[in-house]
């Protein structure tokens, strides 16, 4: 009896088979079949282009087509290069997108935060189409809205400014007014739509949860940050990685519709979609216009994997890969 009390029962070890990319195929095709049209989109408007980019290093020629213009190396790069204008003009176009993605989300989370917070469904839903009315304002109406506002002879801030006795001011020759006013322009156009994402990240946050803390006692600053913002985590860093994709991509419709053709501006303003229209809408050419693209998709390209290292090595589960 003694003995059969001490004697160890044998340990069973499950062997765990790996499925292959047939059989995950097989076993998730519903999920596979949802994901369909996204993939066909890709397909065509992503991959099936990309040999295109050879026109990029040709001296292109339309009656030759692609393969048959001649090969020129990195010589349409050169009208990037050869004014020494392209590190500034990458300088503004990174800080400004640093400065959209960075305020814009951060001001996203607090607005989502607060449409939570509001418990009126009613003025839920009226606060929420108001802040959606300036993401569907164009660009050429934006730049309308801002001539109206900060124009120096019969702008309304410099007549409000006139009226109490002071000095107008004349942001349209003040280069260094700008990077602050084209960020609050963007906020005050981008934010009520980003902040969608976030409210409906919130709503899906396991209602039980919120309930349980608030019987332990949670007042609504305690379940804000010890609840909605660490649920709130991986939607944030899934966005970021998607946005600074684009860092070197700038808005051209906002900052072509606001400066336009004032010189005086470009220091601060200028950007590379700017640079490149200018350049190029007198002479266009296809080739020209493939390298600038090229030139913004590497470092884009660069960029995200970099920060998707990161994120992989701080905590795996929130990386693309």
């Amino acid at each position: 009896m003694a003995k059969k009390m001490t004697a160890t029962a044998p340990v069973v070890q499950r062997s765990v088979k790996k499925l292959s990319t047939w059989q995950m195929m097989k076993q998730y095709k519903i999920l596979l079949l949802m994901c369909l049209p996204a993939i066909v989109f890709f397909f065509i408007f992503s991959y099936i282009p990309l040999p295109g980019v050879y026109i990029a290093f040709t001296n292109f020629k339309y009656n030759l087509g692609i393969w048959h213009s001649q090969f020129v190396g990195f010589k349409n790069f050169e009208f990037l290069f050869r004014t020494g204008e392209i590190w500034k003009l990458t300088r503004n176009t990174v800080l400004y997108n640093l400065a959209f993605i960075l305020l814009g989300n951060l001001l996203q989370i607090f607005i989502a935060i607060l449409l939570n917070e509001i418990m009126s469904y009613g003025f839920k839903k009226i606060t929420q189409s108001m802040m959606f009315l300036p993401h569907f304002i164009s660009d050429v109406l934006v730049g309308l809205l801002v001539y109206n506002l900060f124009n120096a002879d019969y702008g309304f801030i410099n007549s409000v400014i006139r009226s109490f006795g002071g000095e107008g001011m004349n942001v349209y020759s003040n280069p260094n007014a700008w990077p602050w006013l084209l960020p609050l322009i963007n906020l005050w156009k981008s934010t009520g739509y980003g902040s969608v994402v976030y409210f409906a990240a919130i709503c899906g946050i396991d209602s039980e949860i919120v309930e349980a803390a608030k019987v332990d006692g949670a007042n609504a600053f305690q379940k804000i940050r010890y609840i909605i913002l660490p649920q709130l985590k991986g939607t944030v860093i899934i966005l970021l990685l998607f946005a600074v994709g684009g860092i070197l991509k700038g808005n051209f419709g906002m900052f072509y519709n606001i400066i336009g053709k004032n010189s005086v501006l470009y220091d601060t303003t200028d950007i590379i979609e700017t640079f490149v229209y200018r350049s190029l809408m007198t002479n266009f050419n296809f080739q020209n216009a493939s390298a600038v693209g090229l030139y913004q998709s590497i470092f884009g390209f660069v960029i995200v994997m970099l920060c998707n290292k990161i994120v992989k090595k701080i905590d795996p589960d929130y990386s693309l890969f």
